[in-house]
């Protein structure tokens, strides 16, 4: 493992626990690394989980639903309830756990939808910052849900300087590149294991230019490869509510949308 105040790197060569916290007073998650049907010996039914596999294929089995998820290579998922990872499905992959009856998960009552989608595009489909572009994955079935999601970097990208109000987590898909922050940099390797540190606001630390500097302050480079990350973001400010969505927006009474007639909208 590799970290300074912005960044850890894992070397993904141990399966099991690698980043724990369960015990976050807003978004409680751990972060494990499966490789062969090992490293995630326990599921929690009061707990969600979301899946990426980077080499080979994990197979989940569900229980009561029936039925299995066949996870391959740069595909992804979630899912919730009774299940366990096949023992005999070669692969690995990274899983985030959400704890989703904690913190302020109940808020949206909060419940990972079961499914599988993918393998990834080759570029995002939503534009992003200096050249870079991202499509949402699996998107927050609510406004504040968690979401996954898939960076595209071309070669020759130098991001803006920024931070983030919660861990990101994730794994770098395909290419390499550079991690750059005023605390050091480390290289971005495929199949590097990684988590960005979130700023809350308040923290800061000292850089190696002797200057304060957000805790979590980061910015990714590419040089002549282009590069692909998966990030798990814990929360969102983007999604529907109870009072817009497209099922309500676009049901019309008399000429008006549903949204805006209290009375008929369920309580």
């Amino acid at each position: 493992m590799r970290e300074n105040s912005s960044f850890i790197s894992f070397d993904g060569a141990t399966s099991g626990l690698i980043f724990d916290q369960a015990s976050h007073k807003e978004y409680p998650l751990s972060y494990y690394h499966i490789i062969n049907g090992k490293g995630l010996d326990r599921v929690d039914l009061k707990s969600s989980y979301y899946f990426y596999c980077y080499e080979g294929e994990v197979i989940i089995d569900r229980f009561g639903s029936g039925g299995s998820m066949y996870i391959g290579k740069h595909m992804y998922g979630s899912v919730s309830g009774d299940w366990s990872i096949n023992p005999f499905a070669l692969g690995k992959a990274i899983v985030i756990r959400v704890f989703h009856e904690r913190a302020l998960y109940p808020r949206t009552k909060f419940r990972a939808v079961d499914m599988v989608g993918g393998p990834i595009e080759e570029e995002g489909r939503l534009k992003y910052i200096d050249g870079c572009t991202d499509s949402l994955l699996i998107p927050p079935v609510k406004m504040g849900d968690p979401c996954l999601n898939h960076l595209h970097f071309p070669s020759g990208i130098d991001q803006t300087p920024h931070t983030h109000p919660s861990h990101r987590i994730g794994i770098v898909a395909k290419g390499h590149g550079e991690c750059v922050t005023p605390f050091g940099n480390l290289p971005l390797t495929e199949g590097m294991i990684f988590v960005i540190k979130e700023w809350d606001g308040s923290s800061y630390d000292t850089g190696k230019d002797g200057n304060m500097h957000p805790t979590g302050t980061h910015k990714f480079k590419t040089f002549d490869e282009a590069m692909d990350v998966i990030a798990f973001h814990p929360d969102s400010d983007f999604g529907a509510t109870d009072v817009d969505h497209p099922m309500i927006n676009r049901t019309i009474v008399d000429g008006v949308s549903a949204n805006s007639i209290d009375e008929i909208r369920t309580k």
